[in-house]
């Protein structure tokens, strides 16, 4: 994988994996794979990492949440690579991780979501996706 980015997400969830296709076919240098059977140690993610929000890894960088769908999609063509940058952009990540949060806690309810992607996490994803350290670089896990 080197010299690709990882997007990982979760792969019990719909709309989750709906999504991961679709930027999967717009993005040439990315490596989109579900949680579940991503090499988490190698990538230096958590599974609670994983099961709380999307993960992006590449060679410099860890992002979760809003800030990893921004860098997925600046590496698409375009128009979708101006929008990963304009999402990516300082000023608009509180924005970014509010909508990522308000996604997230109703992905069940959207299109390819099914019930699977409702969950006991679910419940607090709203609020868990704004503490300390969403959409912000995750530190490795190399224990």
């Amino acid at each position: 994988m080197a010299g690709v980015a990882v997007l990982v997400y979760d792969g019990d969830c719909g709309f989750c994996t709906t999504s991961a296709r679709w930027l999967a076919r717009r993005a040439g240098r990315l490596d989109v794979v579900p949680w579940q059977k991503a090499d988490l140690d190698g990538l230096g993610l958590t599974e609670e990492q994983c099961a709380a929000a999307v993960q992006y890894v590449d060679g410099a960088r860890h992002l979760s949440s809003g800030a990893a769908v921004a860098a997925a999609l600046g590496l698409c063509r375009q128009p979708y690579r101006t929008v990963g940058s304009v999402l990516g952009a300082a000023v608009l990540r509180p924005v970014v991780e509010r909508a990522y949060a308000r996604v997230a806690a109703h992905r069940h309810r959207l299109p390819g979501g099914t019930a699977s992607c409702a969950s006991d996490r679910d419940e607090g994803l709203g609020a868990g996706l704004g503490r300390k350290g969403s959409g912000n670089a995750v530190s490795p896990a190399h224990g």
